[in-house]
């Protein structure tokens, strides 16, 4: 069986700083889990441009996640920056909120698994998993799970 490819969006690395916020212990093992060899991890250039507009120090913790845990960057493209404008067209996305459908689109045009997010504003919403997995299918591409590190990490209770 092969090991599912998950694209983690940027609130996966601010979270992992933030033990405050409740998803901070699932976001830990979800790279812990990472680096057990569970999932073979993605971001993109998208995501570490968002990184890089955090305060230096921050900044610099959350990029050193990416080689530590030897997550692959994507590099940009413009079949997912099309595929991104589809999203926004179609009104899944709003129009100020492009990085965010970029995210799904180069998950989509890479043929990722899974798209791992705390962003639930925008990305981890039942609207955004049923509209973009239609726009992927009538494109060509398939459907990309999308969810929080809560729905994905193993759980050694049986809450």
């Amino acid at each position: 069986m092969r090991t599912p490819r998950i694209y983690l969006e940027t609130t996966m690395f601010n979270y992992y700083f933030e033990p405050e916020r409740e998803a901070h212990a699932d976001t830990v093992k979800l790279f812990e889990e990472i680096k057990e060899g569970k999932y073979q991890a993605y971001t993109s250039v998208y995501a570490t441009a968002e990184l890089l507009k955090a305060p230096d120090e921050r900044a610099q913790k959350m990029v050193n996640l990416i080689s530590e845990y030897g997550i692959k960057i994507l590099e940009a493209s413009d079949e997912a920056d099309i595929l991104a404008t589809k999203y926004q067209e179609q009104g899944i996305m709003p129009q100020g909120s492009t990085v965010d459908a970029q995210h799904i689109s180069i998950a989509s045009t890479n043929d990722l698994d899974m798209i791992i997010s705390l962003n639930f504003k925008h990305i981890v919403r039942k609207k955004t998993v049923t509209m973009t997995g239609r726009v992927n299918v009538d494109l060509g591409y398939k459907q990309v799970e999308i969810h929080s590190p809560m729905e994905v990490v193993e759980r050694d209770d049986t809450e």
